[in-house]
């Protein structure tokens, strides 16, 4: 039996005030929400409720029910809070997924080949990685285009890749001028 899919909606990024208040970073698309799915649990299973109670630089300021001082509320910094994956609705569009729903999928290539599974999902600020890993370990980083990756079947648990072609270091375009011959 797996275990069910965490999505991690939230973090404790730490304290604010005397009374056991916390900021939160969210990772919901509109912030507010994240208390609209009720109890959040951590990795080890023990539930938050928040009471959110304002903003402050991005990130919101909720009461957690039970905590109610300053050394309780620092205690918790650094605690990822979840929800399970069946809590959340599904994505509008079909061309959107949870990262949730990504990990775990096997990646094909156009002969049929296996790939490897998705580990991981990252955005570092350029568009979405995918984090292949193969049977023996090894790993790769693919962009989450729909060049790289036309077809996403949730049912079949499979990716479609069509991966960028490898190259080697000094065999770009731009060294390619570099070592043409001169007329």
């Amino acid at each position: 039996m797996t275990p069910e899919k965490l999505v991690c909606l939230a973090a404790i990024a730490g304290v604010h005030g005397v009374r056991g208040q916390v900021t939160v970073k969210t990772f919901t698309e509109e912030p507010e929400s994240v208390a609209a799915y009720g109890p959040l649990q951590d990795e080890e299973g023990n539930s938050y409720r928040l009471n959110l109670k304002g903003q402050k630089k991005g990130m919101l300021i909720a009461e957690i029910e039970g905590v109610k001082d300053r050394n309780a509320a620092e205690a918790l910094k650094g605690t990822r809070l979840y929800v399970t994956r069946d809590a959340l609705p599904p994505p509008e569009d079909a061309e959107e997924f949870y990262f949730a729903d990504l990990i775990g999928l096997e990646a094909r290539d156009r002969e049929d080949n296996s790939l490897g599974y998705v580990s991981a999902v990252y955005n570092f600020g350029a568009g979405d990685l995918l984090e292949l890993r193969d049977e023996d370990g090894g790993e790769r980083m693919l962009p989450f285009s729909r060049d790289v990756v036309p077809d996403v079947d949730l049912d079949r648990g499979r990716i479609l890749v069509d991966p960028p072609p490898e190259t080697e270091a000094g065999s770009g375009p731009e060294d390619e001028e570099k070592n043409a011959p001169e007329a």
